[in-house]
């Protein structure tokens, strides 16, 4: 709950019907220090996983001297090859630098898709939840005719439309998982809508912009913080599959979705070549979901209390 909520939540009537402060309780914050994140295994070690993913993304292509794209005459090197550790790839070229290389376009794609969803869905749920009646009905029936398509197919739509390319990868994914997470915000939002502390506000005159930002939405950005991280594991997963169909991120780029379609064709003679791009995606994945649970085990007032 915010300050306003808690103040009412902190206040008892005392002898004589006035009111008295009760002790307060711990705040969401000190709660969530209380409980703590990554405290089983699998969290921590999606925790562990997701950071060096990032940090290999990020300064990953600095430490590698080798071209990801240049082509040479030594194709097809197996691992521990002098001046190639995991080998090289049916046009000579490097396969660690091309699996290094290849992790920030689809972390680009990944959170950039998913903070676009997490915007327009949390601000289409947002005003929903909070207005009810006609603009509630309407916001949602959009929304549902959204999810009446398998999201798939709404992406590969969206895609083919706009063109492959980063740009139109990031706005197909972006908008094809905006109704889920509009979904859950409207829900939130309409609960939080309801209580003392947003009525208090409104017969007070504040204005409903700043009600939804300063009122509802840090009520109910815990479940929804959740849900954005395990969002992103389906973004990268959408990512990684339009690439691989040749819908997302265009070569020479390395991208790990492109790298499983390309080394298919050796799947048997140089399995590493599907299986390495192919286990990163899976292992981003998981790690995302475990993280995501442990943040909504970790954010929820209910089981922190």
């Amino acid at each position: 709950m915010s300050d306003h909520a808690g103040a009412h939540a902190g206040a008892v009537t005392g002898p004589g019907g006035g009111t008295t402060a009760a002790p307060a309780g711990p705040g969401r914050l000190a709660r969530l220090r209380q409980r703590g994140i990554g405290t089983s295994w699998p969290a921590l070690v999606s925790w562990v996983f997701l950071v060096a993913i990032v940090l290999v993304a990020l300064v990953g292509p600095l430490l590698i001297s080798a071209d990801p794209v240049r082509q040479t005459s030594s194709a097809m090197l197996p691992f521990g090859s002098p001046g190639h550790l995991l080998g090289t790839d049916d046009l000579g070229r490097d396969e660690l630098a091309r699996l290094v290389h290849g992790a920030r376009p689809l972390l680009f794609v990944a959170f950039a898709s998913t903070a676009l969803a997490a915007v327009l869905g949390t601000g289409i749920g947002l005003l929903a939840g909070y207005a009810g009646g006609v603009v509630e009905q309407v916001l949602m029936r959009a929304v549902d005719l959204a999810l009446a398509f398998p999201s798939i197919l709404l992406v590969i739509l969206l895609v083919a439309a706009a063109g492959p390319g980063t740009t139109s990868l990031v706005i197909g994914v972006g908008v094809s998982l905006a109704p889920g997470l509009a979904r859950l915000a409207r829900a939130l939002a309409a609960r939080e809508t309801a209580r003392d502390y947003v009525v208090a506000a409104r017969l007070g005159g504040t204005r409903t912009p700043r009600i939804l930002a300063q009122e509802i939405l840090p009520n109910i950005a815990g479940p929804l913080v959740a849900q954005v991280v395990m969002t992103l594991s389906v973004a990268a997963g959408f990512a990684a599959g339009l690439s691989y169909l040749g819908l997302g991120i265009q070569p020479p780029t390395p991208d790990w979705g492109y790298m499983v379609q390309a080394g298919q064709e050796f799947l048997y003679s140089a399995p590493r070549l599907v299986v390495l791009p192919a286990a990163l995606t899976l292992l981003f994945v998981v790690a995302c979901n475990f993280v995501g649970d442990d943040l909504r085990d970790a954010l929820d007032p209910k089981g922190s209390a």
